[in-house]
């Protein structure tokens, strides 16, 4: 049963405007550090507020002002941890990730204060940036309280020094989808068709590092959640810029093995997704932000929903096929282990680590993704 409790915020004492906060047994320690962190700027005590988000933290980082009390701590099972930390005029409210990405945010009696101690607690916590052969990928998936997006580093190699990975005909049209710039977008989907084991992961990696000046590319890890759920799907095609932005970018959403949403049956499979995908990419929704969408998959071109392939949708539509023989033997420097019919990039990297292939008629399921 719900009930109505008035909780006191450890350090402050009563003001004009009290907070009453609802809890019932669906909430939990993080809630109420989350309430409790809100209380001082709800009443007015500290009225100033600012907030970072953080990546790569440093695994020795204290995250927290050299004066301050931590007046509660709340661990949750995926291995986040969230801290409430009191001091003269502030509160500091951190929360730590297991994946070393962290929110910092404080309440204050003045802007100045609120901007010291938020400069005292972040100042040195992240890592140096990568080098130069890794890009930024964010990664969304949807959590207990929405939509949660998470940037990483990723290697991905320039365009020129994987693009003997390809077959010559595939490289054609490759070429000039790594050189497309805002001024030639000319549809929003990208759909990228093949065998397992051929590349296209590989070949997503190297478009977000040929586009990094102009777009910000974005993995959705459950796709199938992303076009069940409205509000998740407004969020992660919202998604948001850095503050020093001086002009807002594009986003490229990637969507891997999407088999079902985009088969020619996808309407009475996986019932409105298809319709909210046409929506992102050609409707209303797609026009009220610079949103691309790539989707790989192992269905043939001829099996895919008909309004998918249509004329204008897609920006590209390449099928990424095995390496011929000769250019199979070219890329391994031997014809060990080639069959007649060529072989896949996956297949040639196992052949270069001197692994040998037992192929089979159907590769349905294998899941050699590279």
């Amino acid at each position: 049963m719900s009930v109505i409790r008035e909780v006191p915020f450890p350090s402050q004492d009563a003001t004009e405007l009290p907070m009453n906060i609802w809890i019932d047994d669906s909430d939990s320690a993080v809630d109420v550090i989350d309430a409790l962190a809100l209380s001082p700027f709800a009443t007015g005590v500290q009225p100033w507020s600012r907030l970072v988000n953080l990546e790569r933290v440093r695994p020795d980082a204290p995250l927290r002002p050299a004066h301050g009390s931590v007046v509660r701590t709340a661990q949750v099972e995926d291995g986040s941890e969230s801290r409430l930390i009191c001091g003269d005029g502030w509160t500091l409210r951190v929360i730590r990730h297991r994946n070393r990405s962290a929110t910092v945010s404080v309440t204050a009696t003045s802007e100045e204060l609120a901007r010291s101690v938020l400069k005292e607690t972040v100042d040195g916590a992240e890592e140096p940036e990568p080098e130069t052969d890794h890009v930024d990928m964010g990664f969304w998936w949807r959590g207990s309280h929405g939509g949660t997006r998470s940037e990483k580093p990723i290697t991905a190699q320039p365009w020129p020094e994987i693009s003997g990975n390809y077959s010559a005909e595939a490289r054609r049209s490759l070429d000039s989808l790594m050189a497309v710039t805002p001024a030639d977008v000319n549809g929003r989907l990208i759909l990228l068709h093949g065998p397992p084991g051929t590349g296209k992961t590989t070949l997503l990696r190297s478009l977000a590092k040929q586009w990094q000046d102009w777009c910000q590319v974005d993995c959705v890890l459950d796709p199938e959640r992303l076009f069940d759920e409205p509000g998740y799907l407004m969020e992660v095609a919202v998604g948001y810029d850095h503050d020093e932005d001086e002009q807002q970018r594009w986003r490229l959403l990637v969507l891997e093995d999407c088999d079902e949403l985009i088969s020619a049956s996808a309407k009475s499979q996986a019932g409105q997704g298809l319709s909210r995908l046409l929506n992102l990419t050609d409707g209303l929704l797609g026009q009220g932000r610079d949103v691309l969408v790539a989707i790989t998959t192992n269905e043939d071109l001829a099996r895919l929903h008909p309004a998918v392939v249509r004329p204008g949708r897609c920006l590209a539509q390449l099928e990424i096929g095995p390496l011929s023989r000769d250019e199979a033997v070219a890329w391994l420097g031997s014809p060990q282990g080639v069959g007649p019919s060529g072989a896949t990039l996956a297949e040639l990297y196992a052949l270069r680590a001197g692994r040998s292939l037992t192929r089979t008629a159907s590769t349905e399921g294998t899941g050699l993704y590279l």
